[in-house]
This record gives C-alpha cells, structure tokens and sequence, in this order.
C-alpha cells in the first residue's frame, strides 16, 4: 500500500515534490494542483519514463477526492515500474480547494 501524505504537509513541501494529477489531461487542463504534471492510470507505463525521468524523485498522486481510485492506481504503478518514494494525497484536489489553497 501506497504511503499517504495530509493536506497540510503537501502544502508546506509542495515546491520540492513532483505532483501527479492522475484525474487526466482534461481535468488537468481544467485545474490542478501548482506545478502538478497529468498521468493517468492507463498512461503509465507509456509516459512515466518521459514524465518522471528521476525514479528517485519524492513523488505524490492526487485525483478528486477519497473516493476515486486514480491516484492509488497511478501510486501502485509507479512503485512496480521501480519509483522509489511515491505518496498519495488520498483526499485530492476537492479537499485542497475547499482547504483554500491556490490552484492553476
């Protein structure tokens, strides 16, 4: 299982961490976290490489909420494909815009 990261320590780390919106290039094109790059589940194995080239990068998952899948399923793929510290934010990019915080 997948470690998981808070709200509040994802907004104090947020510029040293490579975020993962796992929602898709549409959602991703609509909003997402500051900085986060889109990866969909069924994308990766074909861009992770591209996308996250460092297999040792602090890396944290994100979808809409507790409820979605996504970002477990992109967590559970990066760690088999040999990434080394993926985390999941569990309660998504619902809880970090009704908590506020800024979005692109």
């Amino acid at each position: 299982m997948t470690a998981l990261i808070t709200r509040d320590e994802l907004a104090k780390d947020i510029a040293n961490l490579t975020v993962v919106d796992a929602l898709g290039a549409e959602y991703h094109a609509k909003r997402h976290l500051p900085g986060a790059v889109p990866l969909a589940p069924g994308e990766v194995e074909a861009r992770a490489a591209e996308v996250l080239p460092d297999r040792d990068a602090a890396i944290v998952t994100y979808c809409s909420n507790v409820a979605c899948p996504n970002s477990g399923q992109v967590a559970d793929k990066l760690t088999k494909l040999g990434y080394t510290n993926v985390r999941k934010y569990r309660e998504g990019i619902e809880d970090w815009a009704d908590a506020g915080l800024p979005l692109e």
